[in-house]
């Protein structure tokens, strides 16, 4: 796809590429589906480095206006299922 990820210029090289790694995980939610657990690591990790509910809404906003992609929708079944379950949005 042909859109940027949300970043802050803030952060460093590492938790740029961490934050990255969490949206791409959303969207292998949409398109192919992931594995609960692995989504999980990848959104603790990224609530380590945005740990604020409002810069999580405007970082996940951002990312679902340039994407479609809805890390609210994925993130509430991920917290609804059990482990190891399939995420498929």
């Amino acid at each position: 796809m042909e859109y940027q990820y949300p970043f802050s210029m803030d952060w460093s090289t590492t938790e740029v590429i961490d934050v990255i790694k969490f949206f791409e995980a959303i969207e292998k939610a949409y398109e192919k589906g992931i594995q609960r657990d692995e989504l999980m690591e990848k959104y603790r990790r990224f609530k380590e480095i945005i740990p604020g509910k409002s810069d999580e809404k405007k970082y996940c906003n951002e990312f679902e206006k340039e994407s479609g992609y809805s890390s609210y929708q994925v993130v509430k079944r991920m917290k609804d299922s059990e482990t190891g379950s399939l995420i498929k949005m």
